[in-house]
């Protein structure tokens, strides 16, 4: 089983929503709040999460700069009652180096709670991070019964790095549907284990850019 660790997320794109829905798709079940804390540039340029959408309980911590979110982000990776804590930060912030990202990683080891980190428009310096992906988003999937309208969303997802997993590219697919009776839309299905299906020679075009 893997440990639970940091996992940093970095947007292809700046202001790319796919990084965040992909984070989402992979929270962990359970009763326990998120803790989003997201810094002020980040909700500026990309706003800031749907609470009412999310069918789960969601703990947001606006603050102003990157150095606050990582202390707040510490502190709440130690209270073992949240699901995860998820950080959102906009660029390459001086305290944003190695010694800041072992830190975190060292307390979601120690507390067992998840960490993510998403990267608006940043680097991928040295960070300790478990797993560091990179997110874009693809065109939708065709629709079943409407060709004119757009299916199922689709991110191309990128493991460039890992201590246990081996990198690669797959296409992944948001599998949630609106459902009437529950006046809400579902969140992504969580990506399986293994190997994913080969993606399609646009799918392919749009990695290589």
């Amino acid at each position: 089983m893997t440990p639970v660790a940091l996992s940093e997320v970095f947007a292809a794109r700046q202001a790319d929503g796919a990084a965040t829905g992909f984070v989402l798709s992979r929270l962990p079940d359970g009763p326990g709040p998120v803790l989003w804390i997201q810094d002020r540039m980040t909700r500026m340029e990309c706003g800031q999460p749907y609470q009412p959408a999310l069918g789960r309980a969601l703990l947001r911590l606006d603050l102003s700069r990157p150095g606050d979110g990582l202390i707040a982000a510490e502190e709440g990776l130690q209270c073992a009652s949240l699901a995860a804590v998820v950080l959102e930060i906009w660029g390459d912030p001086p305290m944003l180096s190695f010694t800041a990202t072992k830190r975190l990683a060292l307390r979601a080891e120690a507390s067992g709670v998840p960490c993510w980190l998403i990267r608006h428009g940043g680097r991928a310096d040295l960070s300790a991070a478990r797993d560091r992906w990179r997110v874009t988003s693809l065109p939708s999937a065709p629709h079943a019964d409407d060709g004119r309208a757009p299916g199922a969303a689709r991110w191309a997802v990128e493991l460039f790095r890992s201590r246990d997993k081996a990198p690669g590219h797959w296409v992944v697919q948001h599998e949630g549907g609106w459902q009437r009776a529950a006046d809400r839309v579902d969140l992504p299905a969580r990506i399986r284990n293994g190997t994913l299906a080969a993606p399609s020679s646009a799918a392919v075009r749009q990695l290589a850019r």
